[in-house]
């Protein structure tokens, strides 16, 4: 026989009042098993239920992580595509900054030795009389005849 309650284990001992006899555990011949088939079978419907919700959570979650997968195998090729312009555009951008300085320095020394031409150029008549008194200076003061 089945029970509607857990206390309906005990047998009634009687209306309150003065004392009686205690409550003892009915004996059952169906065992303690039998109280909770009405609790297995309720949940029977909430178990199919979540597993049901379980399975399906997988699926999406499968689903999920394969587009995620997808989506990062994307991002990588198309940064594998863009690393190759990346690097054309900073090898050019090197290049070109080292030409730059290349002219620079090429300007820098084309006006420096322009600079020493011109100082050189300039100290040319100076020098010229200097060695053509040395020279006066020489034939004089060795004695020789100018004539020679």
């Amino acid at each position: 026989m089945a029970r509607n309650s857990l206390l309906d284990r005990f047998r009634p001992v009687g209306a309150p009042g003065p004392a009686g006899p205690a409550g003892v555990p009915a004996i059952d011949d169906e065992g303690m098993a039998a109280e909770l088939i009405p609790v297995f079978e309720a949940l029977d419907t909430t178990i199919s239920e979540s597993q049901g919700r379980t399975e399906s959570a997988e699926a999406q979650a499968q689903q999920t992580v394969a587009a995620a997968r997808r989506q990062a195998a994307a991002l990588v090729e198309q940064a594998r595509m863009d690393s190759a312009a990346v690097r054309a555009d900073a090898a050019a951008r090197v290049s070109a900054e080292a030409a730059r300085e290349d002219e620079q320095l090429l300007a820098a020394a084309k006006e420096e030795a322009e600079t020493l031409r011109r100082q050189g150029e300039s100290r040319v008549p100076e020098l010229a009389s200097a060695i053509v008194a040395d020279l006066v200076q020489d034939l004089l003061g060795r004695g020789t005849d100018p004539g020679e």
